[in-house]
């Protein structure tokens, strides 16, 4: 029986290798660019983020640039949010609490972008009636392992901006109770 030389056998490994990463077996990596399972996996990104935003409540704290302060306090609650048909946009309804302001709306479309599996709400100069002209970049985290999710990002409102993060909650069957008791 001959020997087999070291150069065929690693010829033979390499083979099997490029075999494997060019679609032998089932490659995550091919299926990105395979258009019919990148739009399986859009849309069930998308969907798990409908889920996972409707019904929350943002609480957490701002900075103002230029500004020597600590940071404040800040709370949004997103009632609905639901992917709309136009490309990254969405439509949510919103609760807002700002300065003298409490008021629940619909926004204008916001879009939301994917870098990879992590979704950036992308605001451009978005004019919200009553409160004005906004823009932000804002990255959200799904919690993991009973912990709540977590934000952060920028923002902007006219000549004013700076930093934002805080933590996402579900909004519970008891926080409702409470918010009724105390009307």
């Amino acid at each position: 029986m001959k020997p087999i030389s070291n150069f065929r056998v690693s010829l033979t490994v390499s083979a099997i290798c490029i075999f494997a990463l060019c679609g032998g077996f089932a490659n995550p990596l091919l299926a990105q660019n395979n258009p019919p399972a990148k739009q399986e996996m859009d849309t069930e990104l998308n969907r798990k983020l409908a889920k996972f935003l409707t019904g929350t409540r943002w609480e957490g704290q701002f900075t103002m640039t230029g500004e020597d302060a600590p940071p404040k306090k800040e709370h949004y609650e997103i009632i609905k949010a639901e992917k709309s048909d136009e490309g990254d946009f969405w439509n949510l309804v919103v609760r807002i609490k700002y300065a003298d302001n409490d008021l629940v709306q619909p926004l204008p479309p916001i879009e939301i972008k994917w870098a990879g599996r992590t979704p950036i709400i992308t605001v451009d100069n978005i004019s919200v009636p009553t409160l004005g002209t906004f823009d932000a970049r804002v990255v959200i985290r799904k919690g993991t392992n009973g912990q709540p999710g977590k934000y952060a990002g920028t923002w902007s409102h006219g000549k004013v901006g700076g930093h934002l993060f805080g933590m996402i909650h579900k909004i519970t069957d008891e926080d409702k109770k409470k918010k009724a008791d105390n009307k």
